[in-house]
């Protein structure tokens, strides 16, 4: 229904398609929920142009310009009853009864409010309070959905049901989404084209896997995921046919790739470097299969999430995380143990500029 450009906002340029569905996510501060606010007119632009179609919407009222927004703190009017709130931004649009009673009717048997548009906000729960906030979004059909996090402050089951619910959004409607959070999980479940942002500047743009997988540099490794990236400082050396990798301190972790594993690696030698690797690309080695990546490391605690355990390991030198499947039945946390890297997940990061070395191609 609309197309969204960014010019020179902040020096931040961004262009959004129509019935696109975009997300904004960086940590709190990064500049995200100031571009949602600005874009649905709630503060004013002080450089640059927010296009909708094409039309200029910088001086363009807030009700004037077919957005709906909602935020984390969304408060209803509490003297009015469910469908009451929901009916209010339609009737100030002086649509006909008969419509905003069918829009109603539509958005409560979708987000599940079906029983509750007869009662008081005060007597629902603080995700069917937040659901009605969607809800008095959707009965205006925007041509652009505005979300700040949203369900930032849910139960995580709760948070999970409302992002369900703006998947159902996403299919059904041809508005453009435009959805900020501050949870880097959230911005992978959500599996859309994410941008991410540093003080209103764009780290990556893709889609959320690749950026999981491939992360553009250090402050995007840092951010994007939930257990974080184990960073891990040190050295790198040239061998005659290899790259290898030396922890700092007392560091248990080295690792070899061949010499063509890395480009720019030459450039780095003998200097500090970041190793990064995710939770999950760390393992209990098998006893049989050791490989001369392997690292020995105390596991100082555990948590059991289900499947799997997150090991919370010390190598000497630093405090990584292992999310492994390998663990139930062992002994408990306060042994060492044998863990091992999956190379082929292994990132190294210059320290100073934050720079990703990449593979050759």
């Amino acid at each position: 229904m609309a197309a969204v450009t960014l010019k020179n906002i902040g020096g931040l340029d961004l262009t959004i398609h129509d019935r696109e569905f975009v997300v904004l996510a960086g940590p709190p501060g990064c500049g995200s929920s100031a571009i949602v606010r600005l874009m649905a007119g709630l503060a004013d632009v002080s450089q640059g142009d927010i296009l909708l179609d094409e039309r200029r919407m910088n001086d363009v009222l807030p009700k004037n310009r077919d957005v709906a927004l909602l935020l984390h703190d969304y408060t209803p009017y509490p003297a009015m009853t469910v469908s009451e709130n929901l009916a209010i931004g339609l009737e100030h649009r002086k649509f006909a009864t008969a419509e905003i009673r069918k829009r109603i009717a539509a958005v409560a048997e979708t987000l599940g409010l079906q029983d509750q548009l007869s009662a008081k906000p005060q007597s629902l729960s603080p995700e069917q309070r937040r659901l009605m906030g969607l809800g008095r979004a959707m009965v205006r059909q925007p041509k652009v959905y505005l979300f700040d996090d949203p369900f930032a402050d849910l139960e995580p089951a709760a948070a999970s049901r409302g992002r369900a619910a703006i998947a159902e959004l996403r299919l059904r409607s041809s508005s453009t989404i435009l959805y900020s959070t501050s949870d880097p999980a959230e911005a992978l479940a959500l599996g859309a084209r994410t941008i991410v942002l540093e003080d209103g500047v764009v780290q990556q743009d893709a889609d959320a896997q690749t950026i999981f997988d491939e992360p553009a540099n250090l402050f995007v490794a840092k951010f994007f995921g939930d257990p974080p990236m184990n960073l891990i400082h040190g050295i790198l050396k040239q061998e005659r046919d290899a790259v290898a990798f030396s922890e700092a301190g007392d560091g248990t972790i080295a690792v070899r790739w061949p010499a063509s594993r890395f480009a720019g690696a030459k450039e780095l030698v003998s200097a500090p470097i970041l190793l990064g690797f995710r939770p999950q690309a760390v393992e209990i080695a098998e006893e049989a299969n050791r490989s001369t990546n392997a690292f020995r490391a105390l596991v100082e605690r555990a948590e059991p999430r289900g499947a799997e355990t997150d090991l919370y390991l010390r190598t000497g030198a630093h405090a990584l995380i292992c999310r492994s499947p390998r663990w139930a039945g062992r002994e408990e946390a306060g042994h060492r143990f044998q863990f091992e890297i999956e190379l082929g997940k292994t990132y190294l990061f210059d320290p100073v500029s934050g720079r990703r070395l990449t593979p050759e191609p």
